[in-house]
């Protein structure tokens, strides 16, 4: 279980992420790559077993990088792991 503060901290980083990456990001800035914003994301989730993070990681790399996909099922995932 994580605190419902890192739930929502995770969530809001994985909105900003997939709301400012682009495909040609690592261009415009030199030295990016997604696996900067993935940490940054999960950072919140340390306290989860690690085959949970690998797995919400996947999902958030889904997330960043495909802007149709379906967020609702992340966000419910990542509130039921937490003490809300």
């Amino acid at each position: 279980m994580i605190d419902r503060s890192d739930a929502e901290s995770a969530i809001y980083r994985t909105a900003v992420a997939a709301f400012s990456y682009y495909a040609d990001k690592h261009i415009d800035e030199p030295g990016y790559t997604i696996d900067e914003d993935l940490d940054w994301c999960t950072q919140p989730l340390r306290g989860l077993p690690e085959e949970v993070q690998r797995r919400l990681r996947d999902e958030i790399r889904a997330l960043i990088t495909d802007p149709a996909r379906d967020r609702q099922p992340f966000i419910r995932d990542v509130i039921d792991l937490s003490d809300a």
